[in-house]
C-alpha cells in the first residue's frame, strides 16, 4: 500500500544513495562474565585496546556488524558464531531488545492481554540507539537498559559498555532506520524460514518469558507477521550480506569472518606504529622524576639487586613509595589561605584547592602502592582496576573494575609500580576517561618506568601528569625494562609467575 512504501521510505534510504565514508569504533563490557569459551581462548565482554595514536585519538575504531532479520531467525546464534570464529579478545554484542520503549500504563494493559505491538519501529527508542552507538565509536563509555520481558519494562539497573575490536548490533528493526544505517559498517540479513521461526519463538516465549501459547500465536498473527512482511523484509535489499538459514550456513559465516579479519589487520599495524612513535623525541614535559638524591639512588640500588631479601626489598620500596606519594601530592593544585596560629598570629599558607583526592591502583602490584597513600591522604578514596595480559596475543585485556561514586570530581592518583611499554597505563587512563575523569586530573605514579612507556603515554594523554623515580631507557624483546627491576609483584609478594604470562604491567605490548 500507499502508506507502507511511504513509512518504509522515512525509515531507510533509497538503494544505492550516497553514504558517508564510516568509520569503525571500540566498546565493552563491564563486570560480566566471559560471553565464551572456545578450544583456543576465552573471549570477554569487558576491555579496551589503547589504540591511541601520538595525538591523543583514536587511530582505529572497532568494526560494527548489523545483524537483521525477524524475530526468532537465529541472529543472536549466528552473532555467537561470529564472535567464537573471529576469536579476537574484545567483543561487544548489543541487542536491540534491550532498547523498547518506556510503556504508559495504558500500554502496559494492552501488553499485558498481547495486545501491544512490540515488532513496529516505534516501539523502539532510536534516540537512545543512536546516542548509543554515536558514543561507542567516540570510545566513550555507554550505559544499556536492561529490559524485562515479563513485566514489559525497564529495570532500575544499567549495564556499562566499554570498547572493544568488534560490535555486534543486532535487532529485528536493526536496518529499518537512516541514522542507525550510518553506523553500521557491515549489514548482514538473517533469513529463516517463518515455520521455523514460530516455533523458536513458541519456545522461547513460553519457556523464557512465562506467556501461555495461545497468547504467542495471538500476538504472532496479529503482529509479528504482519510486522515482518511490512517492515523487516523489505530491509533485505539494504543487506551486505544475505545469509539462508542462518546458523546452518557455516559458509557464509566464514566468509563474514574473513572480511572482518581483514579490517582488523589494519588496526593491528597502528598498534605496532605507536610502540615505536617519538622514541628519539626528548622526555616529554608532562614527566616529573623524583630528583636522584644520594639516598633515593641508594633505594635504588637495594631493589634493583636480584641478590635483596624479599624483607629488604619490601622495605626500601615501601620508602621509595612514599617519597614518590610526596612528591606527587606536591603537584597537586594549592591556593592561599591564611590561619590564626594558636599565639593569635595570622599565618600566610596554602591548601589544597581540588574537593577530593583518589586513588586507583592496577592491580597486583599498584596494590603495593596504596599503604603510602593512605598514610599522607587522610580519608584517601581507592579504587582498583584490574589488567592482565592476553597470553595468545600479548594485549592487556581489563578484567575487573571498582571506582568510587562521583570519582569525576576529584585529582586521581594513579599507580602502578613499573611501566614498560605503558599498555595497561594507557587502557587504565582511557577508562577513567571513560568515568569523566578530566585528563588533566589524572597522575599516573609508577616506582620505574621505560622511555617508551612514558613517550606511549604523554603522546597518547598529553594532558595527564606522569610521575616517577626513575627512568630506563630501553625495553627488552620480552618488553622487561632493563636494566630494570625484575618482576615486581613477584618479588614484593614472594610468588613465582607461570612462564606463560606476568602479573604486572612489565611484558605488555602496545
Amino acid at each position: 500500500s500507499n502508506s507502507s512504501a511511504e513509512s518504509l521510505d522515512r525509515l531507510y534510504p533509497a538503494v544505492g544513495s550516497t553514504k558517508p565514508p564510516r568509520k569503525r569504533t571500540t566498546s565493552q563490557c563491564k563486570s560480566e562474565p566471559p560471553l565464551l569459551r572456545t578450544s583456543k581462548r576465552t573471549i570477554y565482554t569487558a576491555g579496551r585496546p589503547p589504540w591511541y595514536n601520538e595525538h591523543g585519538t583514536q587511530s582505529k575504531e572497532a568494526f560494527v556488524i548489523g545483524l537483521g532479520g525477524g524475530s526468532a531467525s537465529g541472529k543472536t546464534t549466528v552473532a555467537t558464531m561470529i564472535i567464537e570464529a573471529l576469536d579476537v579478545p574484545w567483543v561487544v554484542l548489543l541487542s536491540m531488545d534491550s532498547f523498547y520503549k518506556v510503556l504508559t500504563k495504558q500500554q502496559q494493559e494492552q501488553a499485558a492481554s498481547n495486545d501491544f505491538n512490540f515488532d513496529h519501529p516505534d516501539a523502539f527508542d532510536f534516540d537512545l540507539i543512536i546516542a548509543t552507538l554515536k558514543k561507542l565509536k567516540q570510545g566513550k563509555s555507554v550505559k544499556i537498559p536492561i529490559y524485562d520481558f515479563t513485566t514489559h519494562s525497564r529495570k532500575k539497573e544499567w549495564k556499562t559498555l566499554y570498547g572493544a575490536n568488534v560490535i555486534i548490533f543486532e535487532g529485528i528493526m536493526a536496518f529499518s532506520d537512516k541514522e542507525l544505517l550510518k553506523l553500521l559498517d557491515l549489514k548482514i540479513f538473517v533469513d529463516t524460514d517463518s515455520d521455523i521461526r514460530l516455533v523458536r519463538r513458541l519456545r522461547r516465549d513460553i519457556s523464557e518469558r512465562g506467556r501461555d501459547i495461545e497468547g504467542v500465536i495471538k500476538q504472532y498473527n496479529k503482529f509479528v507477521k504482519p510486522a515482518f512482511d511490512q517492515y523487516i523484509q523489505p530491509t533485505m535489499r539494504l543487506a551486505d550480506i544475505v545469509v539462508p538459514r542462518g546458523s546452518g550456513n557455516t559458509v557464509a559465516i566464514d566468509l563474514i569472518v574473513q572480511h572482518v579479519h581483514s579490517q582488523l589487520e589494519e588496526v593491528r599495524a597502528a598498534q605496532a606504529a605507536l610502540a615505536s612513535a617519538h622514541q628519539c623525541h626528548p622526555l616529554p614535559q608532562t614527566l616529573s622524576v623524583l630528583k636522584s638524591t644520594p639516598q633515593v639512588r641508594g633505594m635504588h640500588t637495594i631493589i634493583r639487586n636480584k641478590e635483596t631479601s624479599r624483607d629488604e626489598f619490601i622495605f626500601y620500596s615501601k620508602r621509595l613509595m612514599r617519597l614518590l606519594i610526596e612528591h606527587a601530592l606536591s603537584l597537586l593544585p594549592f591556593q592561599s589561605c591564611t590561619v590564626q596560629t594558636p599565639q593569635g598570629q595570622d599565618y600566610e599558607g596554602r591548601t589544597y584547592s581540588g574537593k577530593q583526592i583518589t586513588g586507583v591502583s592496577i592491580l597486583r602490584a599498584g596494590e603495593t602502592m596504596e599503604p603510602a597513600l593512605r598514610a599522607v591522604c587522610k580519608d584517601v578514596r581507592i579504587g582498583t582496576i584490574l589488567i592482565q595480559t592476553n597470553c595468545n596475543t600479548g594485549e592487556p585485556e581489563l578484567h575487573y573494575l571498582r571506582l568510587p561514586k562521583d570519582i569525576s570530581e576529584d585529582h586521581v592518583i594513579l599507580m602502578d609500580c613499573t611501566v614498560s611499554t605503558g599498555a595497561a597505563a594507557m587502557m587504565a587512563v582511557r577508562v577513567l576517561l571513560d568515568h569523566d575523569v578530566p585528563e588533566d586530573k589524572i597522575f599516573l605514579l609508577s616506582l620505574l618506568m621505560a622511555e617508551m612507556g612514558v613517550h606511549s603515554v604523554a603522546y597518547a594523554f598529553p594532558r595527564v601528569k606522569i610521575i616517577t623515580t626513575a627512568v630506563d631507557k630501553k625495553v627488552n624483546d620480552l618488553f622487561r625494562i632493563i636494566p630494570g627491576i625484575g618482576n615486581f609483584g613477584d618479588r614484593y609478594f614472594g610468588t613465582d609467575a607461570p612462564p606463560d604470562w606476568s602479573d604486572d604491567e612489565d611484558a605488555l605490548s602496545t
